[in-house]
């Protein structure tokens, strides 16, 4: 029997909430890079595995620059709802192009 399958939506949004969340409480950014990195990590390579590599580097792209573009734009609209469509964003990327029904 087949593992199931891990989703990735809320892997993404826990670790950018989690990363910004334990970095701003801790006042240690590369903790909260850490958390950005594992979630990364994870959500990467399953979807490797659901989709193929090629989707698999379009995520990881909405990913990291979901969390570069949460910096400028936290200017604009304020820290926590930059992170929240940052999250958002790559969350609802990573249920259409892999989670739902296997990314197929």
């Amino acid at each position: 029997m087949a593992p199931m399958a891990l989703p990735t939506a809320p892997v993404v949004a826990v670790s950018l909430i989690g990363g910004y969340l334990i970095a701003r409480e801790t006042k240690k950014r590369e903790l909260g890079g850490a958390v950005l990195a594992v979630g990364g990590f994870v959500a990467g390579r399953e979807w490797v595995q659901k989709v193929g590599a090629g989707k698999a580097a379009v995520l990881i792209a909405i990913y990291l620059l979901g969390f570069g573009a949460s910096h400028p734009l936290a200017k604009k609209i304020g820290a926590w709802p930059a992170v929240f469509a940052a999250a958002g964003t790559s969350a609802a990327s990573a249920y259409v192009l892999a989670d739902r029904a296997g990314g197929n």
